[in-house]
């Protein structure tokens, strides 16, 4: 006896699966924050606990206003989802049907392409120069049946970015029926005087999006919250796709709190340009190359020399207790990715790092 199959589809899709854990280790492979959340956040948490027989606000009205303060944004172009990954499943939902497809670098982040498969619609994804996304090779991609281009930006797994003229430049490009979508998941960790996460370019054109996490910098990943700044009509769309109460009560204090917390986010900067310079530097000491990132984490290529390769490595870093990203599934067999913990478990993975070169 069968039961109800699934569209073809869905069954083409692989399953996202996240950065692995180990009991007695440390989980350096999901790009959590090492310093937790800020404790204004865990306050309104416990807060907002006593209360949970209440609905939350199905509007997210206060975090869309405390949001549109920190950025000097209208809150009415703002739309808050579990995390920005709901944020691109509702896109897909909205603008992707059987026949269409989307446009990304060669590295982009797995999840434009699963939003993708679960609407049917073809991915395409430009090759990268060193390992940074190719405004040119992404045009060249699109045609009559793009609906989508997605640019992560810094992009993950790689921790490269594109200056906001390059950014400006993909969308002059674009057709004005396909949406840009600029996710900016670690756009706090970015310095560089030529980068910009595209508030500006949203705010002003009518098909770019820019999408934005409170996984990161803030620490939430455990509550789920993102939002999108954006036109009216995109936003309008995404509204009438999402559930009618999407984001939960406490996630929606732990974010108000939290966005108007700048001295944890400050401090969780100034711990990541310490520490992230301070790994790559022992990282490549130790014989291994890194690529330059400007997130909260660092890419590592091995080579193929038996003993040596990333497989080995892994293997190795997990039996000392480390736990970094496999990232083959990118497209990049030969790289790990780690995060940047505390001082303590950073030294822990350089030491893991020094003896795996020895072995």
């Amino acid at each position: 006896m069968t039961g109800p199959k699934p569209l073809p589809n869905i069954l083409e899709i692989t399953p996202y699966k996240g950065g692995q854990s180990l009991e007695n280790a440390h989980k350096l492979s999901s790009n959590e924050n090492p310093l937790g959340c800020s404790p204004l956040a865990s306050a309104a948490v416990e807060r907002a606990a006593k209360s949970l027989e209440l609905y939350p606000d199905g509007s997210a009205a206060a975090l869309r206003e405390a949001i549109a303060k920190k950025y000097g944004l209208d809150a009415e172009r703002i739309v808050c989802g579990s995390g920005s990954d709901e944020i691109f499943q509702l896109l897909a939902r909205a603008y992707l049907r059987p026949g269409d497809n989307i446009v990304q670098s060669q590295h982009g982040f797995l999840v434009y392409r699963l939003v993708a498969q679960q609407s049917g619609a073809e991915t395409r994804s430009a090759p990268e120069k060193d390992l940074t996304a190719d405004i040119d090779a992404m045009l060249e991609l699109v045609d009559e049946n793009t609906k989508i281009v997605f640019l992560a930006n810094p992009n993950n797994p790689t921790g490269t970015y594109i200056p906001y003229s390059e950014v400006k430049r993909l969308h002059e490009g674009l057709p004005e029926d396909v949406l840009l979508v600029l996710d900016g998941a670690y756009a706090e960790y970015v310095h560089n005087n030529d980068y910009s996460a595209g508030m500006e370019l949203a705010g002003e054109m009518p098909n770019v999006l820019v999408t934005r996490t409170f996984s990161k910098i803030h620490g939430l990943a455990a509550l789920r919250l993102g939002w999108a700044y954006g036109p009216e009509s995109v936003i309008d769309a995404i509204h009438r796709t999402r559930g009618p109460f999407n984001v939960n009560a406490v996630a929606q204090a732990a974010g108000i709190a939290a966005i108007n917390d700048e001295a944890f986010q400050a401090a969780s900067v100034a711990h990541n340009d310490a520490e992230l310079l301070r790994v790559s530097a022992a990282v490549e000491k130790a014989g291994f190359k890194t690529y330059p990132s400007v997130g909260n984490f660092v890419l590592i290529r091995f080579p193929e020399t038996p003993g040596r390769t990333s497989a080995e490595a892994d293997a190795f870093l997990r039996k000392n207790g480390i736990v970094i990203r496999n990232v083959a599934v990118y497209g990049l067999p030969d790289c790990l990715r780690a995060s940047i913990g505390t001082v303590e478990q950073n030294d822990q993975m350089i030491a893991a790092f020094e003896a795996f070169a020895k072995s």
